[in-house]
């Protein structure tokens, strides 16, 4: 089997999925990274090259490049080519927590309201997302956080069956997926991106929120080891939610 096909099948990418072409190379390259298919300091196909192998315009190529390297992923050195870059350790300002537990702390009083638990095919995105096959079998929950009895989060999560394969026989009015999930699969690592958004004319009802209201939106991928075990989306009013982070400068 030749490189062009090889690179053909470790990154999918399809037309008619939501997500743009150059998020979907984007999150299939950091895939490879992320599961040695790329070592650090690699020298990548060039930009002809890829447009050839994966038949998408250089457009699309130079957009997801550019951006993986802002975002450190890749290293762009003029003349020379495109490199995968040196992961560096770090701290990151966000942490990961139940939102159950925030609330009480609060002293206030979590519930919550199931409106999807099912399992489901991958779709060409969630599939890279994961390191699976498209169609392979996920796990898909969503679901409102309250905090006394106001809305606060909505959370819509992708979940790796093999590792979690009880996932939906759970009871998530008692238990959230988050606390479920650090139980069976103790998270090794992390990573998620932040955004402000519009919610769409259904997530401002589920979130009591008209439509001039900004949200905050977290998307999160966790780690057990090697295994993916959840792509989670989680949206926020802007009015009754704020982040906060520490942080120090290390010697």
């Amino acid at each position: 089997m030749s490189e062009s096909q090889k690179l053909s099948e470790m990154i999918r990418l399809a037309s008619d999925e939501p997500a743009p072409l150059y998020q979907q190379l984007k999150l299939g390259i950091i895939n490879l990274i992320r599961t040695g298919h790329w070592q650090p300091n690699q020298r990548m196909p060039s930009e002809s090259d890829l447009v050839n192998e994966l038949g998408v315009s250089r457009m699309t190529i130079n957009r997801a490049l550019r951006e993986l390297t802002s975002e450190g992923y890749l290293l762009r050195l003029q003349g020379v080519g495109t490199f995968v870059a040196e992961i560096k350790a770090f701290t990151p300002m966000l942490e990961v927590h139940n939102i159950a537990d925030e609330i009480e702390n609060r002293g206030h009083r979590h519930t919550s309201q199931v409106l999807l638990l099912r399992s489901e095919q991958a779709s060409t995105a969630s599939a890279q997302a994961f390191g699976l096959q498209t169609g392979a079998q996920l796990f898909h929950s969503r679901m409102v956080h309250f905090e006394n009895d106001v809305p606060v989060q909505l959370e819509d999560r992708l979940v790796n069956p093999r590792v979690a394969p009880l996932y939906l026989a759970q009871d998530f009015t008692r238990s959230t997926p988050f606390a479920y999930l650090t139980q069976i699969a103790p998270l090794t690592a992390g990573e998620h991106v932040v955004e402000a958004v519009n919610a769409s004319a259904e997530e401002q009802q589920l979130l009591h929120i008209d439509n001039t209201e900004p949200c905050l939106q977290i998307q999160r991928r966790t780690w057990h080891h090697e295994a993916v075990v959840t792509a989670a989306r989680l949206l926020y009013p802007g009015a009754r939610y704020k982040m906060f982070g520490r942080f120090q400068q290390q010697s």
